[in-house]
């Protein structure tokens, strides 16, 4: 089936975006070699996305939510809350040091898109907040946690464990001693979360 005999998707447009971005760097691509890569016209996917800022947005978002979803399923366990909140952390960390070393290219891309689309990465902390809140509620519901304000520590939590998951810190994912640096770290958190 060649490109154009394809039902043109926002989802298509989308991954042949990341795919130009991935060969091209946000500076040189354009909208025009997206449609290319499509087979279509720039105008068949401006109908989906209005201008290039708003694909770049939705490219970024896409991207940030993959580890969202990835997330949201552990929060959905039904294993013990300090189980799920160091699985969590771990499926945290994991998922951005995948992104980084895996896919340099695309990860340096990624973080100059990030710095554009503040608001997407504004509604992702805030979902990731939202699902560590859930846990540490769940902590407390079972005694496991004492935690007076839940939604105060899980951001605490995440704000703690930046290193491990905040893209400006990538370097040092891979260096020796990083995942013991990490285990420290979530060990002192859940510590301090404990009732006893």
């Amino acid at each position: 089936m060649s490109p154009t005999s394809e039902t043109l998707t926002a989802e298509r447009i989308l991954a042949a975006t990341e795919d130009v971005l991935r060969r091209h760097g946000p500076a040189k691509a354009t909208v025009v070699d997206v449609a290319r890569a499509l087979g279509v016209s720039h105008g068949s996917v401006y109908r989906h996305f209005r201008t290039k800022a708003a694909l770049r947005e939705a490219v970024t978002k896409r991207w940030l939510d993959r580890t969202a979803e990835t997330l949201s399923a552990i929060v959905s366990e039904d294993r013990d809350p300090e189980y799920r909140l160091r699985a969590w952390l771990r499926a945290l960390f994991e998922a951005k040091r995948r992104k980084a070393g895996d896919d340099p290219e695309l990860f340096a891309t990624y973080m100059v898109l990030t710095d554009e689309n503040g608001e997407a990465v504004g509604e992702h902390v805030t979902d990731l907040t939202g699902q560590l809140t859930r846990i540490v509620e769940a902590g407390v519901a079972a005694g496991t946690f004492s935690a007076p304000d839940p939604g105060a520590a899980a951001g605490a939590v995440f704000q703690a464990t930046g290193r491990f998951h905040d893209p400006c810190y990538a370097r040092e994912w891979a260096k020796p001693g990083a995942e013991t640096e990490f285990e420290a770290v979530v060990d002192l958190l859940v510590r301090g979360l404990r009732t006893t």
